[in-house]
């Protein structure tokens, strides 16, 4: 009866997992783009279905120099793989949540993207790099993997990669904007790739990597600048990436965006900075997951469009069904870490002035936002688009109109969690509220504390004048009542 009763609890499960690549659901995934000619075209329902599903081993934590149990890497030799996850054994929600997490921490990639196992193996490169190491020895942001018995892989760009952060006192956030500086890092790897096989080589690779983000139908693209970039070019744009910002994919290497904070995101009715994608339902972050780890190689644009994307663009392999149904249940469970920030007498000012400001029209409690959209100078919202506000704050358009992710807009981001948080900005240009709220940051010899731009030169942090002609005190109290949420 006990066997009959977990079979039926798996089947009752089962049936609840969406379809991901269902052609419909693809179809109205996403807002167009702010020139909609332009607007991406992704992998066929049956061309997806065809690709073969990933199979997730068991893996293992990685240790900061010094703080692994002794032989601790000789050991894992001695294992036989392990497959991690069985949607066959998942007979309860907790089941899925925890296989979730096998999914959030499983490496798409097995070769060197941003670290080697040399480096994370040398104190050296822990330190001067600033990567950030857990109270328990562990760097949350790679896993050792097992697929075969003597043979021990570093893997990295999960989601863990870029969605964990370290807090200062060591505690791990899964979940959160990540704090470990994975571009400054590969820069690092870059210069140390071209010893082995020249600069030039690398650069030649580098440039050809960076095409992915060009734009060919917007006249002076940004983004082409990197077609004449030499080695020491792309070393130094990389090196201006702070911790919590990344070049990831469809986005820029020249004005990367912030890493997204995913706790909270059931709550958030679009993903991505520009509000691309639609989140209606659970089906929804599983086909964004599916397409941020993996599709987005097969998307055509424009005259590209038609026909079929060639297969050579497509992945090896995509996450099951299951397996995605079981990370987005993960990321739906997250939590905030513990709010050290305690609701004082400046908290209670700050909040009378929040109220008095009436951040609260679009910072709307209790989810401090009001999930809309806010167009910038430049693009006209088409008639009769839902959830749009009227106003324009006047934020750097760049990223909105001139990326594989510009729609026009950016989203009304939540201020739940922004205690943690940091940088700040959807291009993570300024470190602290402390520098948001400063309004310095509208002065042209401004250098950001965030990212400061590829090149270093000063520049205004535009955009979001509200705050900035509190007194001093006023916007105190409101940083301290921020800090609080």
């Amino acid at each position: 009866m006990k066997a009959l009763a977990l079979l039926v609890a798996c089947n009752l499960l089962a049936a609840d997992i969406p379809r991901t690549w269902e052609k419909s659901a693809v179809e109205s995934l996403e807002l167009p783009l702010a020139n909609p000619a332009y607007s991406p075209v992704h992998l066929d329902e049956a061309a997806y279905y065809r690709i073969p599903e990933r199979v997730i081993y068991k893996t293992y934590p990685v240790y900061a120099p010094g703080r692994a149990p002794a032989n601790y890497e000789e050991s894992l030799k001695t294992l036989d793989p392990q497959i991690a996850f069985d949607p066959a054994r998942l007979s309860s929600g907790q089941d899925w949540i925890a296989a979730g997490e096998i999914v959030f921490n499983w490496p798409t990639s097995l070769h060197p993207m941003f670290f080697t196992p040399q480096d994370l193996r040398d104190p050296d490169f822990i330190r001067r790099t600033g990567m950030p190491v857990a109270k328990d020895g562990t760097i949350p942001f790679a896993r050792w993997v097992v697929r075969k018995k003597g043979v021990v892989e570093l893997g990295s760009m999960g989601c863990n990669t870029c969605h964990t952060r370290v807090l200062p006192d060591g505690t791990v956030v899964p979940g959160a904007q990540g704090s470990n500086p994975n571009d400054r890092q590969g820069a690092l790897l870059l210069r140390a790739t071209a010893k082995a096989i020249g600069a030039d080589k690398v650069a030649a690779q580098v440039r050809g990597f960076a095409r992915q983000f060009e734009l060919p139908w917007v006249p002076n693209d940004f983004n082409r600048l990197t077609a004449t970039m030499d080695l020491d070019t792309f070393v130094a744009a990389g090196a201006a990436i702070p911790p919590g910002v990344t070049a990831r994919a469809n986005t820029s290497m020249l004005l990367p965006p912030q890493i997204p904070d995913l706790i909270g995101v059931r709550d958030r009715r679009y993903l991505d900075h520009t509000g691309l994608i639609r989140h209606r339902n659970i089906g929804d972050l599983m086909r964004y997951s599916s397409l941020a780890q993996d599709l987005f190689t097969a998307d055509r644009y424009g005259t590209a469009a038609t026909g079929e994307s060639p297969a050579a663009s497509r992945p090896a392999t995509r996450y099951s069904d299951a397996q995605l149904y079981a990370l987005a249940q993960y990321l739906y469970s997250l939590k905030p870490p513990a709010n050290p920030n305690p609701y004082d007498a400046a908290a209670a000012r700050g909040k009378t002035v929040f109220e008095a400001e009436k951040c609260g029209n679009c910072h709307t409690a209790p989810l401090y936002t009001n999930n809309k959209l806010a167009p910038v100078d430049g693009f006209q919202s088409p008639p009769g688009t839902p959830d749009v506000l009227q106003a324009r704050l006047g934020l750097d358009p760049r990223y909105a109109l001139d990326s594989r992710k510009g729609t026009g807009y950016y989203k009304v981001p939540s201020l739940k969690g922004v205690w943690y948080r940091g940088p700040l900005g959807h291009n993570g240009s300024a470190a602290t509220l402390e520098d948001w709220l400063d309004p310095a940051r509208l002065d042209p010899a401004y250098i950001p504390t965030g990212f400061k731009g590829h090149d270093g030169q000063t520049r205004t942090i535009p955009g979001h004048p509200f705050g900035l002609t509190l007194p001093p005190p006023a916007r105190r109290d409101l940083i301290a009542y921020l800090r609080t949420l």
